[in-house]
């Protein structure tokens, strides 16, 4: 993991902003929807992309009963294969 060297403090609400730096390099704008992950000690932001439930590929994705599932995936279940 690469440290930024900026440091922000979080408010009474428990929100921080994120850098316009950042965000124009990680492609994120205003009201984009952003995963919130953990691991041991660390929080982990990421631009959320919807991916397949089953292999979580998130290219040529579709929804199917309201579940997103990937191009390979549908044509592996079509077929029968595993």
């Amino acid at each position: 993991m690469k440290s930024t060297g900026i440091v922000r403090k979080i408010d009474e609400l428990g929100r921080i902003v994120l850098p316009m730096e950042l965000r124009k390099k990680m492609d994120i704008a205003s009201r984009d929807p952003v995963e919130i992950f953990t691991e041991d000690d660390k929080i982990i932001l990421k631009k959320y992309q919807p991916s397949c439930v089953f292999c979580g590929d998130a290219d040529e994705v579709t929804y199917f009963k309201g579940k997103l599932i990937c191009k390979n995936c549908i044509k592996s279940l079509t077929e029968g294969k595993n």
